[in-house]
């Protein structure tokens, strides 16, 4: 578990750095601390079993800090977009990293896939690049693509989905 000292340093260290964000697991317990853009807000999350936040306004100088400490025996809380129950049959393809998503293998070439795209389990649907290496991503399943979940260049977290398939 984090202490609070401990935060509040990470805190400002990565406030006067250029860093952007800064994520770190220790004893279960995941910290994750973001510069804010614009108009995001603070949240605190405490375990999956409990399902509270609590929403701050975020202060220009200070960034933002997303605390996970799960209950034991629970796993971390993966963040991510909660697919409505209409989809609960879909496949999802999630990123197996942090890193940025790209559709496509340059620039200037098409996509890999676009919505209504046929895929099967070898098919590439997309790039994550981490660290300067390219990671081609596969669908893992055979089906269409129902649902794009990420934009170009979006930096992606860990477990995060990308795409919704169709099995077929």
């Amino acid at each position: 578990m984090f202490k609070l000292s401990e935060i509040k340093e990470l805190i400002k260290l990565i406030d006067q750095s250029s860093l952007q964000e800064l994520e770190i697991e220790n004893e279960g317990s995941r910290l994750l601390i973001r510069k804010p853009t614009k108009t995001e807000s603070v949240v605190f999350a405490s375990s999956p079993a409990q399902h509270s936040f609590q929403h701050l306004a975020p202060q220009q100088s200070l960034p933002q800090t997303v605390i996970h400490a799960p209950a034991e025996g629970h796993n971390p809380v993966v963040e991510g977009v909660i697919a409505p129950a209409a989809n609960a049959n879909l496949h999802k393809i999630v990123s197996p990293m942090v890193g940025t998503f790209y559709a496509a293998s340059s620039p200037g070439a098409a996509d890999y896939v676009n919505k209504g795209s046929q895929v099967k389990e070898k098919s590439v649907v997309c790039i994550i690049e981490a660290m300067k290496l390219m990671n081609e991503i596969e669908a893992e399943i055979k089906g269409e693509i129902v649902e794009i979940l990420v934009e170009n260049g979006q930096l992606v977290e860990y477990g995060q989905p990308l795409f919704l398939v169709k099995p077929e």
